[in-house]
C-alpha cells in the first residue's frame, strides 16, 4: 500500500505538463530546448520555431548528442501530447531533471 501511495505521489509531484501559454513564458524568460518528438515527415509539415526534431523512437539514443547538460530545461511536444509524455518519462529515467511536456500537443494550438 505504501509503495502504491508513493507511486501516486511521485506521479503527481513530477507532473510537468505545461500549456501553450506557459510555453510562451518559458521561451521569454529562460533558455530552453524545444524538442518535437514527432516523425521527420510530421516535423517537415510544420513545427514550432526553433524546435529540434528528435522522434520518440530515437529519443533515448540521440538526446545526449543534442543536450549534454542534464540540468538544461527541455520542453517536449508532439501532435496530441501522448508521445511527448512518453519521451518525458524516458528522459527523466536517463537523469534529465527539467523536462516538461506540452499538454494537448501542437494540434490544439493550430486548431485554436
Amino acid at each position: 500500500m505504501i509503495r502504491f501511495l508513493r507511486r501516486i505521489w511521485y506521479r503527481s509531484a513530477s507532473n510537468k505538463d505545461i500549456s501553450y501559454k506557459e510555453l510562451k513564458k518559458f521561451i521569454k524568460n529562460k533558455e530552453i530546448y524545444l524538442i518535437d518528438v514527432r516523425s521527420g515527415q510530421e516535423y517537415e509539415e510544420g513545427h514550432l520555431e526553433g524546435a529540434l526534431n528528435i522522434p520518440l523512437y530515437n529519443i533515448e539514443k540521440d538526446i545526449e548528442k543534442n543536450i549534454k547538460n542534464k540540468d538544461d530545461t527541455i520542453i517536449l511536444y508532439c501532435s496530441s501530447g501522448s508521445r511527448s509524455k512518453k519521451a518525458k518519462e524516458i528522459l527523466e529515467k536517463l537523469g534529465y531533471g527539467e523536462v516538461y511536456n506540452l499538454k494537448e500537443g501542437i494540434d490544439k494550438i493550430w486548431i485554436s
